[in-house]
C-alpha cells in the first residue's frame, strides 16, 4: 500500500518535532509555516518545504494543522480549501474551542471533505519522544483511517463524536492547569511552614497526591525554571476555553476560575513563560514569600 499524502500546516513550537517525526517515518510531509524558514529547516529531515499553502495541500489525503489557535485555523482551512480534494482528511490537532471545531467540521464537511479534532497532550518534551496522549473526535472510519500517522506522534483513543477531542483536551486542560496552582501553594506551604520543600516533594511523590504535574512542575518550582515547555499564555487560552465550554453546558467551574485567575495575573507580563510561573503569581499575593534562593530562570 503505497504511503498517503500529507500536509503538516503549522511549524511552531510542537509543530516542528511532530513533523520531523512524520518525516523520520518515511512519510515525507508536506510542511507549510506562516514564517517559511520554519518550515525549510525541515527539508534535511525529509520533509517537503512548501512556499504556500495550496501547494502543500494540493493532492494531499491527509492535511494536518498544528496552530495557535481557533481563529488561525479557521483561516488556515479557508486558505487551504480551493485546493484541496473532495475526500481529503484534515486532522486538526491545535487546541481550539469545542464550537470552533463544529463549526471547522461543518465548513469541510460542506465541501465534500473529512474532519478529525485531534488535539493533543504532552508538551514539547512528548512530540519529540513520539510519547503525545492524542484526544480524537470523528467518526471511527476517519480515526482508522488516521491511525498509522498518530501511531508516530503517540497514543491516540477516540473519544467520540466531532467536537469531543476538544471537550478532552479541555478536561486535560482543566486538570492540569488547576493541579499547578495547587502543587505551587502546596511547595510554598512547605517552606513558609519551615519544612524544606523539596524533601516534602519527594516525600509525597509516591501517595495518592504524586501526579506527573508534581513531578514535572514541582521541580521546575524548586529550581525557579520558567523557561517553556508549555506556556502561561497556552493555559490561559485552555482555561477561558474550559469555562466557554462550561458556561455553553451551563456549568459553574469554580477551581477552574480561580486557577484562570492566577494566570490572567501574570499573562501580559510573563505570557512566554512555563506554566510553573503560577508559583509567581502566588508569590505576588504573598508578599515575603518566595520558594527557594535561586533566582528566576524566565524566557
Amino acid at each position: 500500500m503505497s504511503t498517503p499524502i500529507v500536509a503538516f500546516l503549522g511549524i511552531g513550537l510542537m509543530g516542528r518535532p511532530m513533523a520531523a517525526r512524520l518525516a523520520a517515518a518515511g512519510m515525507a510531509p508536506r510542511v507549510w509555516n506562516r514564517t517559511a524558514a520554519k518550515a525549510q529547516a525541515l527539508a534535511p529531515r525529509g520533509a517537503v518545504p512548501c512556499a504556500a499553502i495550496g501547494e502543500a495541500v494540493d493532492g494531499a489525503a491527509i492535511v494536518v494543522s498544528m496552530l495557535e489557535a481557533g481563529p488561525a485555523v479557521g483561516a488556515t482551512i479557508e486558505a487551504a480549501l480551493p485546493r484541496m480534494a473532495p475526500g481529503a482528511l484534515w486532522i486538526d490537532m491545535s487546541s481550539t474551542r469545542h464550537d470552533e471545531a463544529l463549526a471547522f467540521h461543518a465548513r469541510l464537511a460542506g465541501q465534500g471533505m473529512r474532519f478529525l479534532d485531534a488535539p493533543v497532550s504532552g508538551g514539547e518534551a512528548g512530540a519529540e519522544a513520539g510519547t503525545l496522549a492524542i484526544m480524537a473526535g470523528g467518526s471511527l472510519h476517519d480515526f482508522n483511517e488516521a491511525a498509522p500517522l498518530f501511531a508516530v506522534l503517540g497514543k491516540a483513543q477516540l473519544v467520540g463524536p466531532n467536537g469531543s477531542g476538544q471537550v478532552a483536551k479541555l478536561c486535560n486542560q482543566l486538570i492540569v492547569g488547576a493541579t499547578i496552582n495547587i502543587v505551587a501553594e502546596a511547595l510554598l506551604l512547605a517552606q513558609a511552614a519551615g519544612a524544606d520543600p523539596g524533601a516534602v516533594r519527594e516525600a509525597i511523590r509516591g501517595g495518592f497526591a504524586g501526579s506527573r504535574v508534581l513531578e514535572v512542575h514541582g521541580q521546575r518550582m524548586l529550581e525557579r525554571n520558567f523557561v517553556p515547555g508549555g506556556q502561561v499564555k497556552s493555559q490561559l487560552k485552555d482555561l477561558h476555553n474550559v469555562l466557554a465550554a462550561a458556561g455553553a453546558a451551563g456549568l459553574v467551574l469554580p477551581l477552574t476560575a480561580a486557577a484562570t485567575r492566577s494566570y490572567e495575573s501574570i499573562g501580559a507580563q510573563l505570557g512566554h513563560a512555563d506554566q510553573a510561573a503560577a508559583l509567581l503569581a502566588l508569590e505576588r499575593i504573598n508578599p515575603g514569600q518566595r520558594l527557594g534562593a535561586g533566582p528566576d530562570g524566565l524566557p
